[in-house]
C-alpha cells in the first residue's frame, strides 16, 4: 500500500470521491466516518433523489404503502458532501481526475459503487407502456398502473419478475408472467429445485407461460414468438441486470467477462487509489475457489467496511462472505445462503409442494450453500455452518425435524449448540 493510502486516516485532509449513492456508495461513506476518516468524503449519485434502498421499491413504495425508501442517514451531520443529478461519464486514473457532466472531480482516493443496470428487452425500447423496475423514478411510474388494475404482463420469472408480480396480484391486477425458459429461476436454481415453484404462480392466481418469448409489444398487446397474443395494459420487464460500468470502458481499469470491475481480495481495482464494491465488482472466494459477481443487497453492506478499513491503511481480512439474499414472493419468504454451483451433493429437507422446506448443497461433506423457503432458522443456522467449514452428516441433514446445527458429523454436543 502506498504512503499515500497510508496518510488517509491522518490529520492531513484528503478528499474520498464515491461513484453511486445506492447502497454499497452509502454505507462506504458511512463507514469511513465511522472508522475514523476525517478528510473530504464526497458522494456522487446519478438520481437526484436523496439516496435510498432499493427492495422495498417493489414492495412497499410500488403499493403506495410508503412513498419512499431513503436511507436514514444525516448526510451532513458526518460531514459527507452529496453531489446528486451527476452523470459521471469516466475517469483518467492517471491523473486522479472523473469526468462528470457538470465538469472534472478531483479526488486522492476512488471509490466505484456504481451497482448494476437493468438488461433491456431488445425491441421494445421507447414503446408505451413497457417499464423496468430499477429506481424510484421507476417504482413511482408504476404505482399508478397497479392501482388502475391493468393487464400486467412481466417479462422474466426471474426473482425480480417473481417480486412484482406479487405486488401486481395484491393490487388486484390480472398478470401472465412470460418466461423464455422451461421453469421460473431457470438462471439461479437447478430444475429439480425451481420447477416445484411453479406452481407458486397458479396457487396466487398469476399466469406462467413458459418457453415462451416476446416477438413485439404493440399498444395493449403483447406478440408472443408462436404468434399468440397477450392483452397488456402494461408491461414489465425483469430479465436480468449487468454491472453499470460502461462509462469505464477507456479508463484502463481492467473489467471482467461479464462487464464488472476486476477486485481484489481486499476489493482494489488495477489502478492505484481506486477500489470497487458491490453489484459492479466480482471479488476472488477463497472459500468457493472461484471469481464472485454478487448483486445482492447483503454484498453492498458488507463490502464498504472492508473499503473503508483499507482506505484508512488497515490490513483487514480478505474479503470473502457467504452470498446471502431474499425475496419475498406469492405469500412465501425464501432465502438463500453461499454458492452452489461449487457443491456435489444437494439434500432436501422438507417436501418442497409443502409451505416450509430447504435445500442443503454440500462439497465433501461441508455446506456451501442453502436455499431455505419458509424456514429462516434453517437460513440462520446454515450461514454459520457455511462460515465455519463443519462436516455435516448428510442422513441426519436430510431430517427436517432435526436443527441444522444438530446435523453436523459429530451431532449435536460439537460446539454448535451457541447459534
Amino acid at each position: 500500500m502506498n504512503e499515500q493510502t497510508r496518510a488517509a486516516g491522518g490529520t492531513t485532509a484528503r478528499r474520498v470521491v464515491v461513484v453511486g449513492a445506492g447502497m454499497a456508495g452509502v454505507q462506504t461513506a458511512v463507514a469511513l466516518r465511522e472508522q475514523g476518516f476525517s478528510g473530504e468524503v464526497t458522494l456522487i449519485g446519478a438520481e437526484p433523489h436523496q439516496p435510498y434502498d432499493r427492495p422495498p421499491l417493489s414492495k412497499a413504495v410500488l403499493l403506495g404503502k410508503a412513498e419512499d425508501s431513503a436511507f436514514d442517514v444525516d448526510f451532513e451531520a458526518l460531514g459527507i458532501e452529496l453531489r446528486l443529478g451527476r452523470e459521471v461519464l469516466g475517469v483518467r486514473p492517471g491523473e486522479h481526475e472523473l469526468d462528470t457532466a457538470a465538469g472534472a472531480v478531483p479526488y486522492d482516493l476512488l471509490v466505484l459503487a456504481t451497482g448494476a443496470e437493468p438488461i433491456r428487452l431488445p425491441g421494445v425500447e421507447g414503446v408505451p407502456g413497457v417499464h423496468l423496475l430499477r429506481t424510484l423514478d421507476d417504482a413511482e411510474r408504476l404505482r399508478p398502473v397497479l392501482a388502475e388494475q391493468h393487464d400486467i404482463v412481466v417479462v422474466g420469472a426471474g426473482w425480480i419478475g417473481a417480486e412484482f408480480a406479487t405486488a401486481a396480484r395484491e393490487a388486484g391486477c390480472a398478470v401472465t408472467v412470460v418466461e423464455a425458459a422451461d421453469r421460473p429461476l431457470a438462471g439461479a436454481l437447478p430444475a429439480e429445485v425451481a420447477a416445484p415453484m411453479t406452481a407458486w404462480y397458479a396457487d396466487s392466481g398469476t399466469t406462467l407461460r413458459t418457453h415462451a418469448r416476446v416477438e413485439r409489444v404493440e399498444p395493449g398487446t403483447v406478440v408472443l414468438d408462436d404468434g399468440s397474443r397477450i392483452s397488456a395494459g402494461a408491461v414489465v420487464v425483469g430479465i436480468g441486470a449487468r454491472p453499470a460500468t460502461a462509462w469505464l470502458r477507456d479508463s484502463g481499469i481492467e473489467l471482467g467477462p461479464r462487464g464488472e470491475v476486476v477486485a481484489d481480495d481486499h476489493l482494489r481495482t488495477s489502478a492505484p487509489d481506486v477500489w470497487a464494491v458491490g453489484d459492479c465488482a466480482s471479488f476472488p472466494s477463497g472459500r468457493y475457489g472461484e471469481r464472485l459477481l454478487v448483486h445482492h443487497w447483503d454484498n453492498a453492506l458488507q463490502g464498504p467496511r472492508t473499503v473503508a478499513a483499507n482506505i484508512l491503511g488497515e490490513t483487514p481480512e480478505p474479503y470473502d462472505p457467504v452470498p446471502y439474499f431474499w425475496s419475498e414472493q406469492f405469500g412465501r419468504f425464501v432465502q438463500y445462503a453461499g454458492h452452489h454451483p461449487a457443491a456435489d451433493t444437494m439434500v432436501r429437507r422438507g417436501d418442497p409442494a409443502g409451505a416450509a422446506w430447504t435445500v442443503c448443497w454440500l462439497r465433501e461433506d461441508r455446506l456451501v450453500a442453502l436455499l431455505a423457503v419458509g424456514r429462516p432458522r434453517d437460513l440462520a443456522q446454515g450461514r454459520r455452518l457455511i462460515e465455519s467449514g463443519t462436516p455435516m452428516n448428510p442422513a441426519l441433514l436430510a431430517d427436517p425435524a432435526r436443527p441444522l446445527k444438530a446435523a453436523t458429523a459429530q451431532g449435536p454436543s460439537d460446539g454448535q449448540g451457541s447459534f
